[in-house]
């Protein structure tokens, strides 16, 4: 059996304003070591939101949520915080890259949050991955001098250099062409291979989904198909 990664029990996240309106209903999902699966669904209906939910950065009003064998549910920031740098990579629209860092200074921002870091392994295994993604002469690059698949790669290996069991996209094809939206998602899958970690992607773009793998349908706050 595969180890479970992510459990999501009755989540349901809504915002309190003139007229409360509820975005996850209940919602149950659980994910396993190595799956692959991209979240679609009609705009508005909460992709993001259940996305930041998986990966702690927001969380729900009701329900639990448990990853890699903690459940976080009544955490503080800062021990969600230890929970995202330790166990979850992310993936956004836009790179968030430091304009004022080199590409290889980028990646080992996240090492920071970990005192004990082995500075020498943790370089290695940043070259290593810059090696895997094609990027291994662009090290000492700044993000300017980079293209948009470029930037994104870079932002993948960043991702993971501290070794994730889960990785979260967020439209991560959003702003790259057609050929770099596909290579990225190819090379997506290779990674969630070769680490073995649980790869989600959200995602607008129906043929971006079913290239990931399973897909699953968020709408009216559940996970209604998976496909």
């Amino acid at each position: 059996m595969s180890e479970e990664i992510l459990k999501l029990e009755k989540v349901t996240k809504w915002y309190e304003s003139a007229s409360e309106r509820k975005i996850l209903d209940g919602l149950d999902l659980t994910v396993s070591a190595g799956e692959r699966s991209a979240i679609i669904g009609p705009s508005g209906c909460g992709k993001s939101t259940l996305l930041n939910i998986m990966g702690t950065l927001d969380v729900p009003s009701e329900g639990d949520v448990t990853v890699s064998g903690t459940a976080v549910s009544g955490f503080d920031e800062k021990a969600l915080a230890r929970v995202r740098s330790q166990k979850i990579g992310f993936i956004f629209q836009m790179h968030h890259l430091l304009p004022q860092c080199t590409a290889l200074e980028n990646v080992l921002v996240p090492t920071l949050a970990h005192p004990r870091t082995d500075a020498a392994a943790a370089s290695a295994r940043a070259r290593d991955l810059f090696d895997r993604v094609g990027l291994a002469d662009k090290l000492d690059s700044q993000p300017s001098q980079l293209s948009g698949g470029e930037r994104q790669r870079v932002a993948v290996v960043r991702a993971l250099i501290n070794s994730p069991k889960l990785l979260l996209a967020d439209e991560p094809t959003g702003a790259l062409d057609e050929d770099n939206a596909a290579n990225l998602i190819s090379l997506l899958g290779e990674l969630n291979n070769s680490e073995g970690l649980a790869l989600i992607v959200v995602t607008h773009d129906r043929n971006i989904a079913e290239s990931v793998g399973n897909v699953m349908t968020l709408r009216r706050g559940k996970i209604e198909s998976v496909s």
